[in-house]
């Protein structure tokens, strides 16, 4: 409150809005900046039509993480942990794709079907999460 009564405004933080999608869904005015976290290239899809801002395939799961993972929801909590702990080892890399989604809209692309249980909605939390990976 300021002298008088009136309230004074601040100006308001504009935090990142950070949405997934899968790859194969036609690009939007909306998505802002277009991030595919994949690490290999979705099949059937021209690079072109995907309109990609950035692609650090370092960020993605390893392999071997991913061939484990399988998409099989019991092992969901425990991929979720290990895929922290890839991202953890890679501060830089993690570092350099926050400050290209802060304060904008952001879309990560992936190929996977299983979006709430995917790599994606971990790389999501992390993003809009202040400090490490862990």
């Amino acid at each position: 409150m300021t002298k008088g009564g009136a309230r004074t405004s601040r100006p308001k933080r504009r935090s990142s809005s950070i949405a997934i999608k899968r790859a194969y869904d036609n690009p939007m005015p909306q998505d802002g900046v277009r991030i595919l976290i994949d690490r290999l290239w979705p099949r059937g899809v021209s690079k072109t039509k995907l309109k990609l801002d950035a692609w650090p395939r370092e960020l993605a799961p390893s392999t071997e993480l991913r061939k484990w993972y399988g998409h099989d929801p019991a092992r969901f909590a425990e991929f979720r942990r290990r895929y922290k702990a890839e991202l953890a080892e890679r501060p830089e890399q993690l570092s350099v794709l926050r400050a290209m989604v802060k304060g904008r809209a952001a879309t990560l692309l992936t190929a996977t079907r299983e979006l709430d249980l995917s790599h994606a909605e971990v790389m999501r939390s992390i993003l809009q999460r202040k400090g490490t990976a862990r």
